[in-house]
């Protein structure tokens, strides 16, 4: 298998520019936005965004995995944070609050056709580490119950996630959901 050729720096800096400006024209506009405001607005003509994202699912693709990578990154950064339950509690309210985004983009992507379950699967790995860390360490300080695994972990993020989604604008419902969440998790 050849390995990809290495983007050159200002083929890289396109790149990252579709893919921010791609995240903030379908976080506003919805994920069946036209490409062409996404090439618009990241200053580039319609054949850059076509050169690195073939098809419009490639680019949601690209889109939803850098969300999960920033994340990735966002919890191993804060596996060694002071206070292992006040960060494991804050990651999970930031993942909510991403939900709606990340929900719109990986049912766009289904609809398409496209598997899910094998999409990002390293950085699925590199996810689900992270929040092993996190966890752990929370459980450690006695922040969280241990009888709580990262599938389960997960399972709970999913449907605090379309929950979230589920209450749209009312911040009060959201709040109030990810607390009997949160309530759950701590140990009691």
């Amino acid at each position: 298998m050849d390995e990809a050729k290495p983007l050159r720096a200002d083929a890289r800096r396109n790149r990252a520019r579709v893919l921010e400006a791609a995240e903030t024209v379908f976080a506003r506009k919805g994920t069946s936005a036209p490409t062409e405001e996404v090439a618009k607005a990241a200053g580039v003509g319609i054949g850059t965004v076509f050169r690195h994202f073939p098809t419009k699912e490639a680019l949601l693709e690209a889109v939803l995995l850098d969300r999960m990578r920033r994340f990735a990154e966002e919890a191993e950064s804060l596996g060694a944070a002071e206070d292992p339950g006040g960060a494991f509690f804050s990651f999970l309210g930031t993942w909510v609050e991403m939900a709606s985004a990340k929900n719109a983009y990986s049912d766009a992507l289904a609809a398409a056709g496209v598997d899910m379950p094998a999409l990002g699967s390293q950085v699925g790995q590199q996810v689900r580490a992270a929040l092993g860390t996190l966890l752990d360490r929370a459980q450690d300080a006695g922040a969280v119950r241990r009888d709580v695994g990262v599938t389960d972990l997960i399972a709970l993020m999913v449907g605090a996630s379309r929950a979230a989604e589920y209450v749209g604008a009312d911040p009060a419902a959201r709040d109030k959901a990810l607390a009997v969440v949160f309530d759950g998790l701590r140990r009691g």
